[in-house]
């Protein structure tokens, strides 16, 4: 039975209290811009494993340039979330980062998520993925999809229980995509 992540509305578009199962309570919102330095930060925490996980290969550091182009997304094409402390943009702790970007097809949206183990195996990557999935609903995308490791079973086992699909698209094994249609499907009957 998934974790149980209690969730209260806050002012704003995409903004909620999020009390863990653990009793630990993040704020799910937007990324900022002063989410930045904080992202280099969390960075430093995470461990080699999970690093490789959400970025498909080993990264020592983020560096300042793309720490900055991930807390700045193109409002038009790309959407991201944080889970977070509860305090201000640029102090606050992330513990869970979620993005999508409308590829350039405009038809779908490619999705990464992260969250770290100090807030892990509480669902909060189920809750992440659903938002996802409604942004891109709302832009009315055809489908999302996202390439996984295949040892990263966690996350595979999350996108086969939303009903994502698998394919190996890429000439890379060890890379399997997920992805889920957004659009019905018509009938063959």
């Amino acid at each position: 039975m998934p974790a149980r992540i209690h969730r209260h509305q806050l002012p704003g578009r995409w903004r909620e209290q999020l009390v863990l199962e653990d009793g630990r309570e993040l704020i799910l919102r937007p990324i900022e811009a002063e989410d930045g330095a904080a992202l280099q930060r969390g960075f430093s925490l995470l461990d080699p494993e999970e690093v490789r996980m959400r970025f498909l290969h080993p990264m020592k550091e983020l560096s300042p340039a793309m720490a900055m182009r991930l807390a700045n997304p193109d409002p038009k094409k790309e959407f991201a979330l944080v889970a977070a402390e509860a305090l201000p943009p640029g102090e606050a702790l992330v513990g869970a980062v979620a993005r999508v970007a409308i590829d350039q097809t405009d038809e779908a949206g490619e999705f990464a998520l992260i969250v770290s183990r100090f807030v892990g195996r509480q669902g909060l990557g189920r809750l992440l993925m659903k938002q996802l999935i409604r942004w891109c609903r709302l832009k009315r995308l055809a489908r999302i999809y996202g390439d996984v490791l295949d040892e990263n079973t966690a996350m595979l086992g999350l996108a086969r229980s939303l009903g994502f699909r698998r394919s190996h698209p890429h000439q890379d094994p060890g890379i399997t995509r997920v992805t889920l249609e957004l659009r019905a499907q018509p009938s063959t009957h």
